[in-house]
């Protein structure tokens, strides 16, 4: 006879504080355990891509591991390309370096004497406060340069693991299929398949989608920035539609740095304005249709739960927390549906269904109610 383990019915505000205690324990990991966490994160997004190109190339009946090393200089070399290209633009940008110091000091010598002649400010002390701050500037620039070169030492000792990571997660991706068979064994193996298989395509679609709205975006900022006569319009386009990594006001943020240069090189301020608008429309145009139409019909997460989930992780991961919220939250959506007791937080997550209403009709009420309550109606 088998012995049965009773069920223990706790109380709703100890199964609460059970909760509240595990997110706590989770958040404080996540949190401690960054430097591992995103690049295994960034690796297991890049393996779901490359997964297609391996498949066939093993359909080929070539071997996996040769498979896998064409995959990845595939991708080494796009990317090489890219941040090649990336440097030339920035190259022929940083050679304009002295022409916009020269450009500067032009207009900060107007904004003196306008200045003087307006509001009555002596030059000396426009000038003492301008070297005041330009002292503060360089001052805090010392810790400014130690702190970004630590970062770009992180960012490149991150980046030259994560080649390292997708290796082996799509070399040994039967043997993690197995043990997550052995961890959900009272779970039916093509529950889990099914499960596997939306996760996959929920991350590919999405970054397809991401990538082909980055493609219309900085198609859209180039020809904007084309029709005023900016300079390096291809790279401060496409720079402000790489920014769309950043949700909501990625755009913008982009659009800062081609209205500052267009305000250097440019003796009319109302085309840094324009710069702006461009940027702004487009923005519009990405949040309500673009992105909605191409990643938004791809990945049915409610607006609501977006925002919050990218302040979330965004305070708990910083910029990369933005930059992986909508597909993680993606991926624990997909796990929540499938799970009976979690399906209403899936439910939360998603969007929210129209219901069709149609007019009350007094008389379909009323034929319904008891014999009595129906004669007092009346």
């Amino acid at each position: 006879m088998e012995n049965k383990v009773p069920e223990v019915n706790l109380p709703s505000y100890v199964r609460l504080a059970c909760v509240l205690i595990i997110t706590t324990i989770l958040v404080y990991w996540l949190s401690a355990m960054q430097e591992l966490l995103v690049p295994l994160v960034f690796s297991v997004l890049f393996a779901m891509i490359l997964y297609p190109i391996n498949h066939r190339l093993e359909r080929w009946r070539v071997p996996r591991v040769p498979a896998i090393l064409v995959c990845l200089v595939i991708v080494i070399g796009f990317l090489y390309l890219l941040f090649y290209l990336v440097s030339l633009q920035i190259a022929s940008f940083t050679a304009e370096a002295p022409r916009l110091i020269e450009r500067g000091n032009q207009i900060l010598d107007r904004l003196q004497t306008f200045g003087e002649d307006r509001f009555h400010i002596e030059r000396t002390r426009i000038a003492e406060e301008a070297r005041t701050y330009f002292n503060n500037l360089i001052r805090e620039s010392g810790s400014f340069l130690t702190s970004t070169l630590l970062a770009t030492t992180n960012t490149l000792s991150t980046i030259s693991i994560v080649p390292l990571y997708i290796f082996f997660l799509m070399l040994y991706r039967d043997f993690f299929r197995a043990f997550f068979y052995k961890v959900f064994r009272s779970t039916k193996r093509a529950k889990i398949d099914v499960i596997f298989s939306r996760i996959y395509n929920v991350v590919k679609d999405y970054l397809v989608g991401l990538v082909s709205v980055i493609l219309i975006v900085g198609i859209l900022n180039t020809v904007g920035l084309l029709i005023l006569g900016i300079d390096y319009a291809v790279f401060f386009g496409f720079l402000g539609a790489f920014m769309i990594l950043i949700p909501y006001i990625g755009i913008l943020i982009g659009s800062l740095l081609p209205a500052l240069f267009t305000l250097l090189t440019n003796d009319n301020p109302l085309v840094a304005l324009g710069v702006i608008g461009v940027f702004s429309f487009v923005q519009i145009l990405e949040g309500n249709f673009i992105t909605p139409y191409i990643v938004g019909s791809k990945v049915s997460i409610n607006p609501l739960a977006a925002i919050i989930v990218l302040l979330l992780w965004g305070q708990l991961w910083g910029v990369t927390g933005l930059i992986l919220a909508l597909p993680m939250t993606a991926i624990l959506k997909v796990v929540f549906d499938a799970i009976e007791p979690l399906k209403p937080y899936g439910y939360l997550l998603g969007e929210a269904e129209r219901q069709k209403t149609r007019p009350l009709n007094v008389k379909e009420l009323t034929d319904k109610l008891p014999k009595k309550v129906k004669d007092l109606v009346d």
